[in-house]
């Protein structure tokens, strides 16, 4: 009888597990829809929104990359349509993230490979000089696009960004349960249940100190990030960050053009130390804002200061922009 409850039990676990994350996925899905337009690039649909002003010309271009279990909605809530009302915003969903798609294997959540993507995007839509925000595990992807792809990115600003290797950071037996068939079922049976439980505590730690803006998990869509692809997704790119960023941390001194690294002092999310202090210091001329007593979501906690960083960039790009216009 002990051996049949030890067998017996996980199987209907599973079974019950399955059935939940089949059918909540189904029911996101139809509950958020794709807000923007899709650019098929190298196979790979990736969707993105585009805003901009009514009727002034727009002063520049600037694109917004999300973070981890993020999508473009919330990149629009946080500085998207406060920066249409200027510039020309386009705000996508990163590979296998909201609506965009990623082929399978770790090797497509490197950050080089998601940065050849978001630019052959850009280069689809004529897109040249532009400011490229990257929040959080987005501060992964921007040093390639001005080191790799400058022909479509005249400035960066790394926005609480992950950047730097950290002790103890190397995690293959991470890599190895990631990509095994042990952690492909646990993604489609007990991890979106779980994961649900845990997604207050995980919203007020994003935030804090600030309190979380009301209705943000509706309003930005995040559900979306609970599908087991899109989470297989998330999980990917963390088990591919330190290795990436040990590698191209090496080139950062390599960047030439404008770079603006913004963080709050209080982030309990990506060390601000460690990450954006150390990022600013390698990448020659570049400027550190830091806000005192604000922590991982400045984009909500200070808009205006986010927003003006994003403006100076932009001015420092215009004479390059008029200058192939």
């Amino acid at each position: 009888m002990t051996l049949l409850l030890v067998v017996v039990v996980p199987v209907v676990l599973l079974a019950l597990g399955a059935a939940f994350t089949y059918l909540y996925a189904w029911t996101i899905e139809r509950r958020f829809p794709p807000t923007g337009w899709f650019v098929e690039v190298d196979g790979c649909r990736l969707h993105y929104r585009e805003e901009g002003p009514n009727e002034e010309p727009a002063r520049g271009t600037v694109v917004l990359l999300h973070g981890a279990s993020s999508n473009l909605v919330e990149s629009m809530l946080g500085l998207g349509g406060s920066l249409s009302q200027s510039y020309r915003v386009l705000a996508f969903d990163r590979p296998g993230h909201g609506w965009s798609e990623r082929k399978p294997g770790l090797s497509e959540a490197e950050p080089a490979r998601q940065a050849v993507l978001i630019a052959g995007a850009l280069r689809q839509l004529g897109v040249r000089n532009a400011v490229i925000v990257g929040h959080s595990w987005s501060g992964t992807i921007i040093p390639h696009l001005a080191l790799d792809h400058a022909d479509v990115t005249g400035a960066i600003l790394v926005l609480s960004g992950i950047t730097s290797p950290w002790p103890g950071g190397y995690i293959g037996w991470y890599r190895r349960l990631i990509a095994s068939r042990a952690g492909w079922l646990f993604m489609r049976t007990l991890a979106v249940p779980v994961l649900l439980m845990l997604r207050p505590s995980m919203k007020r730690k994003t935030f804090r100190p600030q309190a979380a803006p009301r209705g943000i998990v509706t309003e930005g869509f995040i559900p979306l990030a609970f599908r087991p692809r899109t989470y297989e997704a998330n999980m990917q790119d963390f088990a591919a960050m330190y290795d990436a960023v040990l590698r191209q941390s090496m080139r950062y001194r390599e960047i030439r053009l404008p770079v603006t690294v913004v963080a709050g002092d209080r982030d309990e999310i990506v060390w601000t130390d460690l990450h954006s202090v150390s990022f600013a210091r390698e990448v020659p001329g570049a400027e550190l804002i830091l806000m005192p007593g604000i922590g991982h979501m400045p984009q909500y906690a200070d808009q205006e200061t986010v927003l003006a960083a994003i403006a100076a960039l932009a001015e420092r790009v215009a004479p390059a922009r008029i200058g192939v216009d």
